[in-house]
């Protein structure tokens, strides 16, 4: 009886586990089909943006903040979007996206400080990519993987989280807002 019962007790123990690792999945982009205003890829990265954000560590502690100023332009559906961002401590980088369309009407981007391309899912108010970044550390550089995902909160304005993740561990969180320049 007793074997019995750890054998029972080691399955619901072990269903629990994968229920609880399910429920904590990534959303999947398709949930705000229904949401507006819609993300229009090409629509908001056009032209002057400019970006707020913070960088918090893994423990949720802001480490840096910053200023960016984006400018966004499309050549025969191929997006290129350069970005200017400067740091508290006076730190400047640049990254420089180029977004291409695939066959599936989606697109994917690369940049000049990421490996490979990322994918970008779109539906609704909703736009999410995963990418692998290169990141100065400690006088080299490291690879971190990045779960971005932007929410277009009106017209003009989007919030992006990111996950940054290191052998599988988040290692860093990063939060902005972009805004279209006024025209």
């Amino acid at each position: 009886m007793r074997h019995l019962f750890r054998s029972v007790t080691g399955k619901l123990t072990f269903l629990l586990c994968v229920l609880l690792l399910t429920a904590c999945s990534t959303s999947d982009v398709s949930l705000y089909a229904k949401n507006e205003p819609k993300f229009d890829l090409q629509s908001f990265f056009t032209g002057p943006l400019t970006a707020h954000g913070i960088l918090k560590n893994r423990s949720g502690e802001v480490t840096r903040y910053f200023n960016a100023t984006l400018e966004g332009r499309w050549k025969g559906g191929v997006g290129i979007l350069a970005e200017k961002f400067v740091f508290d401590d006076g730190e400047i980088q640049h990254r420089t996206w180029i977004m291409t369309p695939n066959e599936q009407g989606e697109y994917s981007a690369t940049a000049n400080d990421v490996v490979g391309s990322g994918d970008i899912k779109m539906s609704g108010n909703a736009l999410f990519m995963n990418y692998v970044l290169q990141v100065p550390y400690d006088g080299d550089l490291i690879e971190v993987n990045v779960d971005d995902r932007m929410y277009m909160v009106k017209e003009g304005v989007v919030i992006n989280e990111s996950v940054m993740k290191k052998f599988g561990v988040e290692v860093g969180y990063l939060s902005i807002v972009i805004e279209k320049a006024p025209q």
